[in-house]
């Protein structure tokens, strides 16, 4: 089945056929002369969506790249990312390859932004797990990207605060609603104020915060979101029981006091320092946040703990980055080289570890579980932490990639957080009305089964 989205956006954005095109030759990475023996140039341009921290750790691979390959990176750390990139799309001017999220694959291929992936063309390949490859596949069944790390969100908890009311981790649901309880009310960190609560949450419906976070306890109840149909169509499935028993247990959580940082129904992860702060001691998050609560509140006081259990299973969520090859580049061996070195041990190991560069800048690590099965996270982390990260993402379930699944993600998100907001908010309706909105999505973009 062909998909129409895929033939709208391509012919809307003239992009699809950039690489047929005498468009592809105004790129400013095209061959114009220069250091390859055969008088190409060897320079790739090359974009991620970073900040100063995590573009340090990024140039340490490039910089080895180089010494080793004697191709250049044009190297251009990106913080409105998707803006800029879309503004040089309408240019015909795509970077050469760049770095961005995963969940961004089905928006990508659907515009003609980038190029198909052959696994068999990247070495090394084959040290990524097939069913990694598999998650970069499009509607149409083909790989649009090159699989470059992965993360799973975890139960983090303020170990000390636990030990001191002498509790054990959490195992289930209603024992993490019982911890987070008793950090709201039994003075974990023994000041003598009523001054502590139980989760952190941003709960905001703002870019889908609220839907972040709550997913994987629909995942735990057995519930989900859209189902695959195989073909390149889905089907709306957040009706379901399992669906509202999940949502039922997190409006509980926003309606039972202290168990939830007040407040949290307007929150974002900007508004949400609470963990770090001391005032709150349970915070379901991504891995990239341990090394910045060690640094606040002590290595030795953060622990993760397997997902406590809801009424299915342990099922996290996970997300990732990719590696994509610009549509408009006239540089396929370089960009293939490039992306094969990327997903090496050493480059993943270079940009797994946290170290200053030469301008003094601490790299933020942007490799968070590597893909390449070779590289063992905990070990080289020297932290047993991030191998409890690692079960969670072998047990996680993501996005559906092959799709632009943000409208999907505020139609659920702007539903949750209704339901949060009002205590007597009924469940049921309210998750049926999210079920009605998705399928109606998905006919407008021609993806309903």
């Amino acid at each position: 089945m062909v998909n129409p989205r895929l033939i709208r956006f391509g012919a809307i954005g003239g992009v699809a056929a950039l690489a047929a095109s005498g468009l592809a030759a105004c790129s400013s990475s095209a061959n114009v002369g220069g250091d390859g023996a055969d008088g190409t140039d060897q320079t790739l341009e090359v974009w991620t969506r970073s900040n100063p921290e995590s573009a340090a750790s990024y140039q340490f691979a490039f910089d080895a790249f180089t010494e080793q390959t004697g191709i250049t990176i044009d190297y251009q750390p990106v913080e409105e990312f998707d803006t800029q990139l879309q503004a040089r799309a309408q240019q015909g001017d795509l970077p050469d390859v760049f770095v961005n999220d995963a969940g961004s694959l089905g928006n990508y291929a659907s515009q003609g932004l980038v190029l198909p992936v052959d696994p068999a063309e990247i070495e090394g390949s084959d040290a990524i797990p097939q069913s990694t490859w598999e998650e970069n596949v499009g509607t149409d069944g083909t790989i649009y990207a090159v699989p470059f790390s992965r993360q799973a969100v975890a139960t983090m908890v303020r170990k000390d605060w636990r030990e001191a009311l002498g509790l054990e981790q959490p195992t289930t649901w209603d024992e993490l609603t019982e911890l987070a309880e008793a950090f709201a009310t039994q003075d974990p960190d023994g000041n003598g104020k009523d001054d502590t609560y139980g989760m952190v949450v941003p709960g905001s419906a703002q870019s889908g915060y609220i839907f972040r976070w709550g997913v994987p306890y629909i995942y735990q109840a057995g519930g989900d979101i859209l189902a695959d149909n195989g073909d390149g169509t889905f089907t709306a499935v957040f009706d379901s029981p399992e669906t509202a028993t999940a949502v039922e247990w997190i409006q509980e959580q926003f309606c039972t006091p202290g168990v939830v940082v007040p407040g949290s129904v307007n929150l974002t992860t900007a508004d949400t320092p609470f963990f770090g702060q001391g005032t709150a001691g349970i915070y379901l998050t991504g891995p990239y946040n341990i090394s910045t609560f060690d640094d606040q509140v002590g290595a030795e006081n953060v622990e993760i703990i397997p997902m406590p259990q809801g009424p299915a299973g342990v099922t996290s969520w996970s997300e990732g980055e990719n590696i994509y090859l610009g549509a408009s580049s006239e540089k396929a061996d370089l960009q293939k080289q490039l992306a094969a070195f990327l997903v090496t041990p050493e480059a993943q190991e270079l940009m797994m570890k946290a170290e200053t560069n030469d301008d003094g800048v601490l790299a933020q690590p942007v490799v968070r579980l590597p893909v390449n099965e070779n590289v063992n996270v905990g070990e080289v982390k020297d932290d047993e932490r991030w191998d409890l990260v690692a079960d969670a993402y072998a047990d996680s379930k993501h996005f559906p990639w092959s799709i632009d699944f943000l409208p999907y993600r505020q139609i659920v998100a702007d539903g949750m957080n209704a339901i949060v907001a009002d205590c007597h908010a009924d469940v049921a309706a309210g998750v049926a009305s999210v079920n009605e909105q998705l399928a109606a999505q998905l006919e407008s973009d021609g993806l309903a089964g």
